[in-house]
Order: structure tokens, then sequence, then C-alpha cells
């Protein structure tokens, strides 16, 4: 990993890191904790994020001099998420990502075995959900990512151990965050819509993404922020219904999507 984020510091590129320690998770299903107990099923700690979030950002340290650059994706702990809070603080290049399954669920969501609440990393308890929310509003946070994993409904309707980690995001990441970011904790639409796109870009260097500057690609989402629906998973647009978000309410209803100058949905209604 040292040579990694050496490496990728000198071409100008970010290392992003998928915080798992498998030595601690190895058979686990969900998190760690009382809801897995009465489950009866194997916990994955909420050390084996933390633990190595913090280890790598020991080695951006280190190499202080280099200015690497290190992105935790979809943060779920209150640890991790404290060490990417001291790390700023002491001036080092570390950003991070919050996925809003992340900060809307917890492991009480697995309810009786449901896997469509299953995912790497697990739904943590509720600390570490009001951790994710507390950095969000105050800007620790960098990007909102959906961790997107579709999957076929015959490969989730199996024992919640044998199902496959990862829920679909895509359809309902601008509906949650505007329902409960902007209208729920009053974060100002504009934060919403910067985590959703111009932050991301710039993470990552994609020079003319995730804004509306002269010269960039015709990348525009329309959508009426003042609108409620209902999510129903029966009426998505993928091909998966792997949600556990089926029958949530949302804001802002997108009504045209373009990319790259050519729209590629449309629902005017």
């Amino acid at each position: 990993m040292r040579e990694a984020l050496a490496a990728a510091a000198r071409v100008g590129l970010c290392v992003i890191q998928h915080a798992e320690d498998t030595r601690m998770t190895a058979g686990g299903s969900m998190n760690a904790g009382p809801v897995a107990f009465r489950l009866g099923l194997r916990g994955m700690p909420a050390e084996a994020e933390t633990s190595l979030v913090e280890r790598d950002i020991r080695l951006v340290n280190e190499l202080r001099e280099a200015r690497p650059h290190l992105h935790v994706a979809h943060t779920s702990t209150a640890g991790a998420m404290a060490a990417v809070r001291q790390a700023r603080r002491n001036g080092l290049r570390v950003t991070c990502e919050v996925a809003p399954h992340h900060f809307l669920l917890t492991d009480e969501h697995v309810g009786l075995y449901n896997t469509n609440a299953k995912m790497c990393p697990p739904l943590r308890a509720a600390a570490d959900r009001d951790a994710m929310i507390e950095a969000i509003l105050d800007g620790v946070v960098d990007a909102i990512a959906t961790d997107h994993a579709p999957h076929a409904v015959h490969e989730k309707e199996v024992e919640f151990e044998n199902a496959p980690n990862g829920i679909t995001g895509l359809e309902t990441a601008l509906g949650l965050s505007l329902r409960w970011l902007h209208k729920e904790w009053k974060m100002p639409i504009g934060r919403v819509l910067s985590l959703l796109s111009a932050q991301p870009a710039a993470l990552l260097g994609l020079k003319g993404r995730g804004t509306l500057a002269v010269g960039s690609f015709a990348d525009v989402v329309i959508f009426d922020p003042k609108a409620e629906w209902t999510y129903r998973a029966r009426e998505t647009k993928s091909k998966s219904r792997n949600t556990p978000f089926d029958g949530w309410t949302m804001q802002g209803r997108v009504h045209w999507t373009i990319s790259e100058g050519r729209v590629v949905y449309s629902n005017p209604a």
C-alpha cells in the first residue's frame, strides 16, 4: 500500500480504498453486534474497516512530502470517519465518500434475514449511521456514492449467508439525498448536488464532468426539487430490484437526463 500511494502520487492519481481486513471478516455476513447475535449470523466487526483506514492514513503521513491522496470508499464506521476527520485536520490529503444506505439504515434493517439489506461494508449500528450524517452535514464527507450493485432476483432469494453482497442505488441516490439531507436535515440543495456531481468529478480529476460550466460535457439532469414520489421496486428502470428502499418517499422527480448532449431518459409528466 505504501508503494501504491507513492506511485500514485508521482503521477497525480488518488488511491481509492475499500477498507476491509478480511482476516476479521472471513465468514461474516453482516455487522457484528446484537442483531447478528440474535439472528445467529457471524458478524463483521467495525474494526475491520477502521483499522485499515487508520493504517493507511499513517502511511499517507509517512509519505507527507510526496502529497499522496487517499480516498476512502463507502465509509461506514464512526471510527473510520473519525480517522478521516483527524487526518484532514492534520493537513493530509484524505477524502471519503458515504453511500445513502449507510447514512439512512442500520443493521436493524436486516430484520428477519432480508437479503436486500446485505452489502459490504455491511449496515452498521445506529452510532455509526449517526456519525455518517454528522460528517456529511459538517463537510468532512466529500462525495455521496451509491456503491451500486445490481443482482438478479433469484440470486438474492437464498439464505442470507449465501446471498451476494450489494444493492441497487443509482435510481434512488438523488431522491433519498434530497428527501433527507435537504428537506429533513436542512442542508442547502447546492451542497447536496455538489456531493453527487462536482465534488466526485473533482476528486477524480475528471475535467469537464460534474459541472455546467461552458465547455464541459453536456451531462445534465433536469428535475423538480419540490416533487415528492414513492419508489416502487417493481416499477424500477433497472433490470434488478435488490433494494431496501422499496416504498420509501423520495424528493425530486427527474424529468430528463442528458448524457454528452443526448437525451437518454425522458419523463416530462
